[in-house]
């Protein structure tokens, strides 16, 4: 029976070549490339969780800060030569509504002051230059800063640097590391004490002087004796209450306040202060006791 050559049908070649694979024949198809495996470690971990937490809290554009400080707004100016804590003090002053300005040391704050006439300065103690000290007079020797408030910020806690600080003409006296709340309260007390309604606002004529509690004026035989601030509010507090004797801590509460810590030794500073300028006469110190206004 001879041999016949039989092809497989059709259907059936189809089939074998779909299942023998053919370079030749088949579509090129894309192989995806093995990923390259980058070697992770504890510290690449914690850069990008630093990278981007950084990112998330601390952005390099700057924030809109809202409210808007307004006309009004009480100026501030802060004087540190550390950037950190400038940048600190800057956004939670803006964030509570304040004009804000900043100087690296005292030198470019005597420059930067007279321009911008801050209501508020925040001053450090070591800084290069000139330091907080002697820019605290400087700015005190001006007759635009007579009503300032100046208030030291500083990592200098010890009592002769306080003592310093309120001898060159300070209101207050903060120790650091800073707290923002508790700083935002301090210098929100200072606002509400200028925009307070009910303070008295006649004119005590006493002893040779005239106290001027409105215009903040003292005037001796017609000649007007400047004054800063706490001053003066001391000198017309006694002056109000003649031959009445208060006490240190009298005192601080009501000139002061109770929103700022200060020692009782800075009572005596300003005692002496006044005296310098208005005459020792005036001001009686009782031993053990206090102060008077000596009216005879």
């Amino acid at each position: 029976m001879p041999l016949t050559e039989t092809r497989p049908k059709k259907s059936t070649t189809l089939l074998l070549q779909s299942l023998i694979p053919n370079r030749h024949c088949q579509p090129a198809i894309a192989r995806p490339t093995a990923p390259v495996h980058k070697k992770v470690t504890r510290a690449t971990i914690r850069q990008e969780v630093f990278l981007s937490s950084r990112i998330f809290f601390y952005p390099q554009t700057p924030r809109p800060v809202h409210p808007t400080p307004s006309s009004n707004a009480y100026k501030i100016l802060v004087v540190d030569d550390d950037p950190d804590i400038v940048e600190l003090l800057e956004y939670n002053l803006r964030k509570e509504g304040y004009l804000v300005a900043s100087a690296p040391d005292g030198r470019k704050a005597l420059e930067i002051a007279p321009q911008f006439g801050p209501d508020i300065v925040l001053l450090d103690v070591m800084m290069p230059h000139l330091d907080g000290i002697d820019t605290c007079r400087q700015l005190r020797a001006m007759s635009r800063f007579k009503e300032t408030y100046i208030i030291f910020l500083t990592a200098r806690a010890e009592e002769f640097s306080e003592v310093a600080a309120f001898d060159a003409g300070a209101d207050d006296f903060i120790a650091k590391p800073i707290k923002p709340r508790a700083l935002m309260s301090r210098l929100a007390a200072y606002v509400r004490r200028d925009h307070d309604t009910s303070a008295v606002s006649e004119t005590i004529e006493i002893n040779g002087l005239t106290i001027d509690r409105t215009g903040f004026a003292v005037f001796q035989e017609g000649r007007k004796i400047s004054l800063p601030k706490k001053e003066f509010e001391l000198l017309a507090f006694l002056a109000a209450s003649p031959h009445k004797v208060f006490g240190r801590e009298e005192l601080l509460q009501n000139i002061w306040g109770n929103d700022v810590f200060v020692l009782a030794r800075t009572v005596d500073v300003h005692v002496r202060k006044v005296r310098e300028k208005v005459g020792d006469h005036h001001i009686q110190t009782i031993k053990g006791v206090g102060y008077k206004f000596n009216a005879d």
